[in-house]
């Protein structure tokens, strides 16, 4: 399938920039942005092929930063070329869900003790608001506040930590998780628990208990990958085609 026109909530590049010969890295780096969105919301499917000529189209460009900017997707492993039959969204395993999730894990973990020293009250208390306002929302069948909230929280703590490096590292993998977030671990028993765990975690931020954030990191990690593994491997058994098993794991 080709990709839809760009909606109203979808980033573009301008076309002013376009036109006025915005470097290629610049435009890649756009696409690529608003590729994996489309994929992490579920606009572009996981199996579904991705036309490299219509994407151009789309978007006015030439073939190099819609080249450039599938290679970096393919990079992040959100998509994936098949010899002789094209690049196509790739379909997530459940060993995907452990390596994400572990990887996920050791940064954030590490993170977590740094951000607990220095991160300021107004800001922690502004994060706690936003948890317990998502999971009203979500009582109500709106999950989107609890995406946003999540991914705000996480943010903040990995950008708190001061490494640029943990921070790099956590940047490169998040279309995969928001991906994940999406496929995944959005039922309302889901979001209460990972409701709990935010609130332990900033809890003991606010507090100064710097171990005990770090073990709350731990443990909420943890059971998102495994809820998430729980919600695959249901997905599977009732057949879903965007997620499939893998040998390594389920064999």
């Amino acid at each position: 399938m080709t990709p839809g026109k760009s909606s109203a909530n979808v980033p573009s590049p301008r076309s002013d920039e376009v036109s006025d010969g915005l470097v290629v890295d610049s435009i890649a780096s756009q696409l690529r942005q608003i590729l994996a969105r489309r994929i992490a919301t579920g606009m572009l499917k996981p199996g579904e092929r991705l036309d490299r000529a219509a994407i151009a189209r789309e978007f006015g460009v030439s073939s190099a930063p819609v080249r450039d900017a599938l290679q970096r997707l393919e990079v992040d492993q959100i998509i994936e070329t098949r010899p002789r039959s094209g690049t196509y969204v790739a379909t997530p395993t459940i060993a995907d869900i452990h390596e994400v999730c572990q990887y996920r894990k050791g940064i954030e973990w590490v993170a977590t003790g740094l951000a607990a020293r220095v991160m300021p009250r107004s800001l922690l208390d502004e994060l706690r608001t936003e948890v317990v306002e998502a999971l009203a929302a979500a009582d109500q069948g709106d999950f989107e506040p609890f995406f946003a909230s999540d991914a705000r929280l996480h943010g903040e703590i990995v950008a708190a930590s001061g490494n640029q490096r943990l921070i790099r590292a956590r940047a490169a993998v998040e279309p995969y998780v928001y991906w994940l977030r999406i496929l995944g671990a959005t039922g309302r028993h889901r979001v209460a628990g990972s409701t709990r765990r935010h609130l332990e975690i900033l809890d003991a931020m606010i507090t100064g208990d710097i171990e005990a954030a770090k073990r709350a990191a731990e443990v909420h990690l943890d059971e998102v990958e495994a809820w998430t593994v729980e919600d695959m491997r249901a997905s599977m058994s009732a057949g879903d085609p965007d997620v499939v098993p893998s040998p390594s794991v389920d064999g």
